[in-house]
Formats: structure tokens, C-alpha cells, sequence
């Protein structure tokens, strides 16, 4: 509530009466504004200016090697997240690292027909998405590891 009181022409006094309670105010703990600050930070490069994207047309965070699309920890770099990449040039398709630009080159293709349903469960023995994938409606669903080095694609015969 607002109340303004006159004295003079030339002079206004305004006070502000307003009623605090737990429902129209907000406790900042310690911890909040610490994390409130480092989500802050993200947005500056090292001289001190923010990153804005011209594609992008806004402010973005600067190094950032998850992204929400991804589905794994990258098991080389440890840093990135392992994702389905389609090529531009060759319209394939394949997994790859997040943090390629940097130095990582782990990547491994994928069936290029056929339907493809990607898994966030790590393979027991490389760190690799699980995979499913099948060539028609008919066949059933096959789980498989999407690394092609792994030991458990090795033919079974």
C-alpha cells in the first residue's frame, strides 16, 4: 500500500506500508545465492563479457559439453555426453561425442535403415548407450551395445 502525503507544493513524502508475511516473501539461504551466482557466472567468458549468439539471437552459457539430448557419460573423455549425430553432408547417422570440438573423437555408426530407439542404460563392460533397433514391423525389438568394438557384438555362432 502506497500513501502519499502532501506538505508543500514542491515536497511529497511517500511511504510505503506493505505486510510481510510467508506467503509473499522469500528466504534466500546461503547455499541459493552461492548457486544463484556460479548459474550467473556461466554466462561470462574469462575478460568479463557475456557470450551472446548470433544464430541463436540471445545471451548463452559458455562450456557446456552436456546436452539435453544426451545419453551417456563419453566413456574416453569423461567430460561430454554421447549422442545421435545425423551428418549433414552424408544424411548417416552415428554416435558421437558432445565434446568433439575439444579433442574428443570417440564416435561409432549406427543401422541406417530400419527404426532406432536409443537407451540412457550404460553397457556393463564399455560405458556405451544401449541401443535398440529393428528392419520391419515384423521383427521383434534387439538390444545390442552401440559401441561396435564391444565384446558383447561379437558374433555368436
Amino acid at each position: 500500500m502506497i500513501a502519499m502525503q502532501g506538505k508543500k507544493n514542491s515536497q511529497i513524502q511517500v511511504s510505503v506500508k506493505s505486510k510481510l508475511d510467508s506467503r509473499n516473501s522469500i528466504k534466500i539461504s546461503e547455499r541459493r545465492i552461492v548457486k544463484m551466482k556460479n548459474e550467473i557466472k556461466q554466462y561470462y567468458d574469462k575478460n568479463g563479457y557475456l557470450a551472446w549468439s548470433e544464430k541463436k539471437k540471445k545471451y548463452v552459457i559458455l562450456g557446456t559439453n552436456s546436452p539435453v539430448n544426451g545419453l551417456v557419460e563419453c566413456p574416453q573423455c569423461h567430460i561430454g555426453k554421447l549422442m545421435v549425430i545425423r551428418s549433414r553432408i552424408t544424411k548417416k547417422r552415428f554416435i558421437g561425442c558432445s565434446n568433439y570440438y575439444n579433442g574428443c573423437r570417440a564416435s561409432s555408426p549406427l543401422i541406417q535403415r530400419g527404426m532406432l530407439c536409443t537407451t540412457k542404460i550404460p553397457c556393463k563392460f564399455c560405458s556405451w548407450p544401449i541401443i535398440l533397433f529393428r528392419y520391419s514391423i515384423k521383427q521383434k525389438w534387439t538390444r545390442q551395445c552401440a559401441n561396435m568394438k564391444c565384446k558383447t557384438r561379437e558374433i555368436k555362432s
